[in-house]
């Protein structure tokens, strides 16, 4: 997709995520701008940051409703579901950064053991899915930034998904992603 096609795109997701935050609090809508992908199934991770926190992170890992729908509801699932936070606060509303992420399909990786699986994840590029016994956890691109070292970035991505820093098994399975993502400006 060109270049202005995305930002276009970028603006309506952020547009579509605040409007459906916003109108939870009975606020005036934005005008919704339009684009063809919005028709088309899509997942989205909303995060949302106030003073420079993490406020909530919610997310569809695979695309199975249209783009517009997903991230809406997203958006108000992480501001008023994200089971480690409580609702998002009106007052608050102002002050929140809201951030859209697109993702790519999953990929799965095939490995032979826990080191041939590191050596394959691309730092600051990668999304990771870690799948095992049922359980399952994920972390965004975004989240190199906090946690730069591949070792480090995958056993907290284990204890995400609930398992102990240290585990490992032959059941273990892994999927990476990469995303498009836009930004609402920093408060000031």
């Amino acid at each position: 997709m060109p270049e202005d096609a995305l930002d276009t795109l970028g603006t309506a997701l952020l547009v579509r995520a605040k409007n459906a935050i916003g109108s939870e609090f009975g606020a005036a809508a934005q005008a919704e701008p339009d684009h063809p992908a919005l028709a088309q199934p899509g997942a989205t991770f909303v995060t949302l940051m106030l003073d420079g926190r993490l406020r909530g992170c919610i997310g569809s890992l695979e695309a199975w409703r249209p783009l517009d729908t997903d991230v809406r509801e997203n958006a108000r699932a992480a501001a008023f579901r994200d089971p480690r936070f409580n609702p998002l606060e009106q007052e608050d509303f102002a002050l929140t950064r809201v951030e859209v992420s697109l993702l790519n399909p999953p990929v799965e990786l095939h490995f032979s053991n826990e080191a041939d699986a590191l050596g394959q994840i691309r730092p600051n590029i990668d999304g990771l899915i870690f799948e095992c016994n049922g359980k399952r956890g994920t972390f965004l691109p975004q989240v190199w930034e906090g946690l730069p070292e591949p070792r480090q970035f995958f056993n907290h991505l284990k204890q995400k998904a609930g398992f102990a820093a240290d585990f490992w098994s032959p059941q273990v399975k892994l999927y990476r992603y990469e995303v498009q993502k836009w930004k609402t400006p920093e408060k000031p």
